[in-house]
């Protein structure tokens, strides 16, 4: 058969959102939207300590309130089977022991929840929650990383990295030694985190909440409660924005859980603003230090970068700090050491590209000062050390053309009327500076599946239970299979979010589009050869006893490619009396992807403005150049990036998680005193897609985008500070007070 004819839809087409009008018009359900019959209302009452233990905790007077249900504490908590078990330290995520809520008296991290109120209704769950009365035995308590560089770790799950000659970098003629600092992330997403828990008998389990991976969460839930996977149903179809932060099961999850249980009814629990600061996982700071050796030519001598994170006591949280070093330069002497510095705070979590947007940061940072170091334009240092093989293990690249995103980038942005003297360009009495880097992410393909029907009427049903938490997985899935088979995409519904479908990985890590976008194409692809084999087989339809090279797709018509015989998908069902016809097809990557290295690329151009006497910084103006592969939809790719480009202003420029290190808790717990950007700080983007598919991941040819349009951005602008100050900014946020 031949492939399908030109659709109505395209792989790339910008087509707009199909879930958009649900999301406008407020039809969307999100996770606290679900009132189930007899809905109860929980809320939880938080630690005032980071450190100790709960010496008294009364609630007597919350439970005399009228409608109050109950009220759940550790010491009448449902038994939870994983609990007691523990965590499996060697299949857990996360090293180590996982936070069990309520489970005992020991407080770990201020704004622990120590009591959960359940009330008939919303308000009277918030006043008697007010009424319950907590007294602690404190302990001595750290939550200061730099102060407690001296009790870093080695982290149980990652290995030191080297390649050539230990601090090779410092025998080159010229050298770059420096420091850099990231702080704290907060998770602020615009929907709270929240969570409906219903349990339908004493072994049956339904959970409407907020999540990345419904099958991931489920998975996690059968081991704490040791039910089977058809007893526990995770409902999330609507995510209003997660990156990471519903990528694990929270405490207001099992709140909701163990409240339900406890009074029989269904518990909704939604987080304050001020709760998901502790609750809900953040960016850890880091600490880097960062040395780089150089010829005179600009070839890349050595490199050491030892980099410092944040965990918990009671979990060892990693990411990929150091992959961007391993990967981005061709150098032959690399050393790269990972350190965990344990503090009495909540495990941190993966935030939108975690490690590299960090680590990232500091090399492309020191790399800038490199080029000035040696009086060389930025970009040609960074070309003169081009990778043309992944330098971390030799293996040849999936695909690569960062060189196209420099050239391309470059010139739209006007790279080379930079005069690379700093405090040299101006526009009014604003000072221009210039700044760019380089970016690189992974692209990987896991696992999985999705279930087709296509009914008699010629509609078509595809799903899946992976999540959309705002990237566009409604759209473009549906876009893929409409190209795929011909059917208008009004005709097409693609579901998800709900862990009864076929299994699907978490949508982190960029790889949903390679993963179930490679799913829905091969259902789909199945779903063709059968209607073909259906339309020549069966006696009587108009197309019997052809050969399927004589067929041809065209939309949802297959017809004789020599005559006029033509038949509708809806024709060729009731010919073989079927209402339906369904399939299932799970997708894997074979083993010569194992042979390449896969990765997504950018190159980012940034101009900034600063006024000399306040230290004002305003992004003028930001070119983001992309290799992504094939882009299956050039809006919601576009919206990718824009979104990237919005939250590197804010890191690089806003926010800052402050803790009050006497207390061991936020002082910048709200989004008046935490920073986020607003739309007056958004500058002109220009967003290029270099648009060349990938020919090894996957068959649509392309590589992951929700990550790498972040990966060296923040970087980018801090050295177009630098180029219109003269100042190096080392520690972000990039505020006034710094510049002055």
């Amino acid at each position: 058969m031949e492939e399908p004819a030109v659709n109505s839809v395209s792989i790339g087409d910008p087509m707009s959102r199909v879930d958009g009008r649900l999301k406008v018009t407020g039809s969307a359900k999100y996770a606290a939207d679900y009132n189930l019959p007899g809905v109860t209302f929980g809320v939880l009452v938080t630690s005032t300590i980071a450190k100790g233990r709960i010496a008294n905790l009364n609630t007597e007077a919350a439970e005399k309130v009228a409608g109050v249900l109950g009220v759940l504490t550790h010491k009448n908590v449902p038994k939870v089977p994983g609990y007691e078990a523990g965590t499996d330290k060697a299949s857990s995520r996360v090293y180590g022991q996982e936070f069990r809520v309520f489970y005992g008296d020991h407080i770990y991290f201020n704004n622990q929840p120590v009591a959960l109120v359940i009330a008939d209704t919303l308000e009277k769950a918030i006043y008697a929650a007010s009424l319950v009365t907590v007294a602690y035995q404190p302990e001595p308590h750290q939550t200061d990383t730099q102060v407690n560089l001296d009790k870093a770790i080695k982290p149980a799950r990652s290995e030191d990295y080297s390649r050539g000659i230990s601090n090779a970098y410092k025998t080159a003629p010229v050298t770059v030694e420096q420091t850099y600092y990231t702080p704290i992330h907060v998770h602020n997403p615009i929907e709270p985190h929240a969570a409906t828990a219903v349990w339908e008998s004493e072994d049956k389990l339904i959970v409407y909440n907020k999540s990345q991976g419904v099958k991931l969460a489920q998975k996690d839930l059968m081991r704490a409660f040791n039910l089977r996977e058809e007893n526990i149903r995770v409902y999330s179809p609507f995510v209003g924005g997660a990156f990471g932060s519903s990528s694990r099961i929270w405490p207001q999850e099992m709140a909701a859980i163990l409240g339900a249980k406890l009074v029989g009814r269904p518990v909704k629990v939604a987080l304050k603003r001020e709760q998901q600061f502790n609750m809900v996982g953040y960016r850890p700071r880091s600490i880097q230090k960062i040395g780089l050796g150089a010829a005179a030519d600009g070839t890349l001598v050595g490199i050491t970068h030892e980099a410092y994170g944040l965990t918990s006591t009671y979990e060892q949280f990693t990411e990929r700090i150091l992959h961007p070093t391993k990967s981005s330069y061709r150098c032959p002497n690399l050393t790269a050491v990972y350190r965990l510095v344990p503090l009495d705070v909540s495990t941190p979590c993966w935030t939108r590209g975690p490690g590299e947007t960090s680590g990232s940061f500091a090399l492309e940072s020191a790399m800038d000062e490199l080029a000035y170091a040696l009086n060389m334009d930025p970009m040609a240092l960074r070309l003169k050390n081009y990778a043309e093989v992944d330098p971390e293990n030799n293996k040849p690249w999936s695909s690569k053309y960062l060189k196209d995103c420099y050239e391309r980038g470059a010139d739209r942005f006007g790279w080379y009327i930079r005069n690379p003297q700093p405090r040299s360009m101006r526009s009014g009495e604003m000072l221009v500076g210039f700044g760019m880097s380089s970016g690189i992410y992974k692209a990987e393909r896991s696992p999985a599946a999705a279930v087709a029907r296509l009914t008699a009427d010629g509609k078509l049903l595809i799903q899946s239970a992976t999540a959309d938490t705002g990237p566009g997985t409604y759209t473009v899935m549906t876009q893929i299979a409409a190209n795929l088979t011909g059917i208008a995409p009004e005709r097409i519904t693609f579901e998800l979010g709900d862990s009864s479908f076929p299994p699907a990985p978490p949508q982190f890590g960029s790889h949903t589009v390679v993963s179930v976008g490679s799913a829905v194409h091969d259902v789909c692809m199945a779903l063709r050869q059968r209607m073909g084999e259906l339309s020549i087989y069966k006696e009587g339809s108009a197309l019997y006893g052809l050969n399927e090279t004589e067929l041809v797709f065209d939309g949802d018509i297959i017809r004789s490619k020599r005559g006029t015989a033509r038949l509708s998908f809806s024709e060729i069902l009731k010919l073989n009396n079927l209402p339906e016809l369904v399939i299932t097809k799970e997708a894997k990557s074979g083993p010569e992807v194992g042979k390449y290295s896969g990765k997504s690329f950018c190159a980012n151009f940034v101009e900034v403005h600063v006024h000399p006497q306040t230290g004002m910084v305003k992004v003028a103006r930001v070119v983001s150049a992309i290799d992504s592969g094939k882009i299956m939809n050039h809006k919601t790719a576009r919206s990718q990036v824009l979104g990237s480009v919005v939250w590197s202003l804010g890191m690089a420029l806003m926010e800052d998680g402050i803790i009050d290190h006497r207390f061991g808790r936020y002082v910048n717990k709200d989004l008046a005193e935490y920073h986020v950007p607003v739309c007056t700080d958004v500058p002109e983007v220009e967003v290029i897609m270099i648009d060349k598919p990938d020919p090894i991941l996957d068959p649509m040819g392309a590589k992951g985008l929700g990550e790498i349009g972040m990966i060296g951005l923040p970087a980018a602008i801090a050295n177009a500070v630098y180029h219109a100050t003269g100042k190096r900014i080392r520690e972000l946020p990039i505020t006034p007070d710094k510049l002055l």
